[in-house]
């Protein structure tokens, strides 16, 4: 199987975005329309989301028909009811008996601080990302849920640099693929953890725009924490962050199989982004299994933490400088 690297390799995903370039917000739309059972797994301090309670075990419903990641912080909830009605219209959904449900679980991030906050995805943009949905690759960087995302906030939104929203993927053995769309929005420093080095995050303060890549350009979020300053700006300065994210797989899971993996799949946060879960951030990953091959959830969620990680590495090389921010993509590592 030739694979794209993005989670549309997974068949029967499609990815939608919609976005706000002026306003620098957007959301995103990951469709599954003949259902797919589903999994979540929150961690950090600061969530907003929708629809989790029932993705857990011991509850009734198994499959989503979409999960949608948002900009807009609680605002960009609203953005899941134009996904219900996409796919209401389709008569797909839940068998209620006297309706068909769809089940759409979402997860926002705080992007109020850059461009606009009085602009935040609404019903009519979840619906525009759904009529947008393509099986192609997913675009990536300054586009959808990754329109407003930024990271390295320790020492306030002005040190911080911008991201985006990032996919990969891989085939693991047998036909069964795992795919991850990640939103990045992190209050701290994004790495490589095959070289440990630093690719977006907070910058120097005495660092301007003519020494982007030089040495000392990045704070380095980790030795902040450690200083009178780092604790003194904590919770104040590095508040509106969270990363949100979707591992989709053509795998055959039960419900508790694609909780695991979502919990496993979090060890990508853990590898790409330094700190991560920290009571400032809302981390938060679905788990999507279509379940057309059999797999050991064990394999699934080892590697989906793989494709995790690359797909963080890939939403901040992917993004553009936005909002007076600089990106990775102007950094020579």
């Amino acid at each position: 199987m030739k694979l794209r690297n993005s989670i549309t390799d997974v068949p029967g995903i499609r990815v939608g975005h919609a976005q706000d370039l002026a306003a620098l917000t957007g959301c995103t739309v990951v469709l599954c329309e003949k259902g797919a059972v589903g999994g979540v797994d929150q961690r950090g301090g600061a969530p907003g989301t929708r629809e989790t309670d029932l993705l857990r075990p011991a509850h009734l419903v198994e499959k989503v028909h979409a999960v949608l990641l948002a900009g807009g912080s609680a605002f960009g909830l609203d953005a899941a009811s134009g996904v219900m009605r996409y796919l209401e219209e389709r008569k797909i959904g839940f068998d209620a008996g006297v309706a068909r449900v769809p089940i759409v679980p979402a997860a926002i991030l705080f992007d109020l601080a850059i461009g606009r906050p009085d602009v935040r995805p609404d019903a009519a943009m979840g619906y525009q990302a759904c009529l947008n949905a393509k099986r192609e690759s997913c675009a990536e960087g300054n586009v959808g849920a990754g329109t407003g995302a930024t990271v390295g906030k320790i020492l306030g939104p002005a040190q911080a640099m911008k991201s985006g929203i990032g996919s990969a993927s891989m085939e693991i053995g047998a036909g069964v693929v795992v795919g991850a769309l990640m939103a990045v929005n992190a209050m701290g420093d994004v790495v490589d953890p095959e070289t440990g080095k630093i690719i977006a995050g907070a910058r120097s303060a005495q660092v301007g725009p003519v020494h982007i890549g030089s040495e000392g350009y990045f704070a380095d979020t980790l030795s902040v924490m450690k200083t009178l300053v780092g604790r003194s700006v904590l919770g104040f300065s590095a508040r509106g962050n969270t990363v949100i994210g979707v591992v989709a797989t053509n795998a055959r899971m039960t419900k508790e199989e694609a909780n695991k993996a979502a919990q496993m799949a979090q060890d990508g946060l853990a590898r790409s982004i330094r700190p991560a879960h920290t009571m400032l951030d809302g981390d938060t990953l679905f788990v999507m299994a279509t379940g057309a091959r059999r797999a050991d959830v064990n394999i699934v969620g080892a590697f989906a933490a793989e494709v995790v990680a690359q797909a963080i590495l890939r939403a901040v090389r992917a993004a553009q400088p936005a909002g007076g921010l600089p990106s990775a993509s102007q950094l020579e590592i």
